[in-house]
């Protein structure tokens, strides 16, 4: 299945800050190694890239932190994908991140993902967007509340007109979650912005480069499609009553990264099985079992 999809073939986990809206939780743990009920919070933006046909994935967060990732997530190979990790000694702004990842990019294009956002539903927009080479591709969801998000104006048509910073008195009710699918000129932009007031190089200013060229891509996502992005307490149990009321119904885990490397066949069932050798008796553990006992389709 991943074969089938574009160019775009490397992601990126922006999973650094500070989650200073989460303290004290966040005084010793990354605010990405929180739970959202049952799993870690990177193991859901992690299942995003994969489920688009990413095995080759950067994460970014601050050094103090990294080898808590490592721990929890190793190479990849596990998973028959590909985790390398990048330190951020600063957070200062998500277009770092393209800068951070410019040796890993080696000029290709990237989906990027921040660390805190959980999308639910089809991901066939994902998909789509990776399969195309040039400019960049990213989304609208409405929001009640825009002015803690970046912000996009459409025309009629559907087209861009504008794009805001957390804006005061926004233009739309559109906010661009933390999902971006770029090209291979995504690090040459991000060189070439200025830190904003607030001391960070914007994710909005790459995009607004991108809008000046003609060649931002906007989809709407509606129903059907659920995004959180988890930043604060009340959001991180939203999110946790999401994951937990459909995984109570339906009897399925969202986020599993181990259904997800056997569902897209970056793992076999025997390698799998050798891997959840190591794990503890768990519930989690019992669910990938269940997988991996059921006949081969």
């Amino acid at each position: 299945m991943s074969d089938e999809l574009s160019p775009t073939r490397k992601g990126i986990v922006l999973a650094g800050g500070r989650g200073t809206r989460l303290y004290p939780l966040t005084r010793v743990v990354n605010k990405h190694l929180l739970p959202v009920h049952d799993k870690p919070m990177i193991y859901y933006p992690l299942s995003t890239l994969m489920l688009g046909g990413i095995r080759d994935i950067l994460i970014i967060s601050g050094p103090e932190h990294i080898p808590s990732f490592q721990q929890l997530l190793g190479d990849g190979a596990h998973l028959g994908v590909r985790f390398s990790y990048a330190p951020q000694a600063h957070p200062t702004g998500i277009a770092e991140a393209f800068l951070i990842a410019e040796e890993f990019l080696g000029g290709e294009g990237c989906a990027l993902i921040l660390g805190d956002s959980l999308f639910w539903g089809y991901l066939d927009f994902l998909r789509d967007a990776l399969r195309t080479a040039n400019g960049a591709t990213i989304y609208a969801y409405p929001v009640k509340d825009p002015s803690p998000y970046g912000i996009i104006e459409l025309d009629r048509g559907g087209k861009p007109l504008s794009i805001e910073e957390k804006p005061a008195n926004p233009r739309s009710k559109l906010a661009i979650p933390g999902l971006y699918v770029v090209d291979g000129s995504a690090v040459g932009i991000a060189k070439k912005i200025k830190p904003s007031p607030r001391g960070e190089l914007e994710i909005t200013d790459v995009l607004r480069a991108y809008l000046a060229e003609g060649t931002l891509r906007v989809k709407a996502l509606g129903r059907g499609m659920a995004w959180l992005d988890v930043g604060t307490s009340e959001r991180l149990l939203s999110a946790s009553d999401l994951v937990s009321g459909i995984e109570t119904r339906q009897g399925l885990r969202i986020g599993c990264l181990e259904e997800i490397a056997l569902r897209m066949k970056y793992r076999t069932r025997a390698e799998l099985s050798e891997t959840i050798r190591a794990y503890p008796d768990s519930p989690y553990r019992s669910y990938v079992e269940s997988l991996l006992a059921e006949p081969t389709p």
